[in-house]
């Protein structure tokens, strides 16, 4: 089975041949991006190599069923939908999902088993069918420590928590939402020795945004570390991406971010910034090749980061959108 090479995966030659095998299956199996592909006049006997997939530009996932003919969804990942309509992703495997970011978090930190994990993900919890809350939720129950949890309206408890795991040296991972962790240190300081502090997303309305080095610098200051680690994620993914500190993340092997055109959502270029687009394998059952609306630049060994936001919603030069 296919599903099962997906996390093997050691080598750039095994993820190109099971990339090129998965987009002739989803091409086959899934409407829309068949669809998709024949506007672009292009079908598995053209398509060579990586660079030849077309890339599915994200939007589709707000107005279409992505998801393999031969299945059903199990569950459906909505986004927050603060920037207008909100993304659908129908899962169709669960089970798949939770390897990825099992084998993902294990490969960059260790196993949940090995921490206590606390969530500080308010807006999250807020909304209907948050792919982070899932994540975050399995994270913590592998993690096994009666400490670990989401702390929604409990600062108190959580600071106490913090203090006693350095006390203890007790390996901890905090993750949360921007606007939260601002609001934790504003009254509160830390100096934090065995605790790996985690932001995603942004400020979701509640505070004035700011650029990532501005926001990390306070918030190593506030939580006396040396680096802020970030997850890059998204609904309509099955992987993520971390970065240990200074905003550049890295893919677990069987995920890869390219860079395309700005002004030509068709083309891919190396060494500038262009739009993100990103290949995760694991989502073998909906599309595994997405065209985001993030501004980015891909360094030579892969690692990338992220510098922004398309100024529109629409990718431009794509009028593909109504199938």
């Amino acid at each position: 089975m296919l599903e099962n090479k997906i996390f093997t995966i050691s080598t750039s030659e095994e993820f190109a041949a099971l990339a090129l095998k998965i987009f002739q299956l989803q091409y086959d199996k899934v409407k829309v991006y068949r669809d998709f592909c024949d506007l672009l006049r292009t079908t598995p006997a053209s398509v060579k190599t990586i660079q030849d997939i077309p890339f599915l530009p994200i939007e589709f996932f707000k107005q279409q069923h992505v998801i393999s003919s031969e299945k059903t969804s199990e569950k459906t990942f909505t986004s927050s939908g603060t920037t207008g309509i909100p993304s659908k992703h129908y899962v169709a495997d669960l089970e798949l999902y939770r390897r990825s970011f099992t084998a993902a978090f294990t490969e960059f930190y260790g196993h949940p088993q090995e921490f206590i994990i606390l969530a500080l993900l308010p807006s999250y919890l807020e909304q209907e069918g948050s792919s982070l809350v899932f994540m975050v939720h399995h994270l913590i129950k592998e993690s096994n420590d009666p400490q670990s949890g989401f702390y929604l309206n409990n600062s108190k408890a959580l600071i106490d928590i913090l203090h006693q795991s350095e006390n203890q040296n007790k390996k901890t991972v905090l993750i949360g939402v921007s606007y939260a962790l601002l609001d934790l240190i504003e009254n509160q300081s830390f100096q934090l020795e065995n605790t790996v502090v985690m932001e995603t997303g942004g400020m979701k309305g509640r505070r004035k945004e700011m650029i990532k080095d501005e926001l990390h610098q306070i918030l190593k200051k506030g939580f006396g570390v040396s680096g802020i680690h970030s997850e890059y994620g998204m609904t309509e993914l099955l992987s993520q991406s971390y970065s240990e500190g200074e905003g550049v993340f890295k893919c677990p092997p069987w995920m890869q971010i390219l860079i395309r055109d700005p002004e030509d959502p068709l083309t891919l270029f190396e060494g500038k910034t262009g739009g993100i687009n990103v290949i995760d394998l694991a989502n073998i059952h909906s599309c595994s090749f997405i065209a985001t609306q993030d501004l980015g630049k891909v360094f030579a060994d892969g690692s990338f980061e992220i510098l922004g936001r398309f100024d529109t919603s629409d990718i431009r030069g794509c009028n593909l959108m109504v199938l």
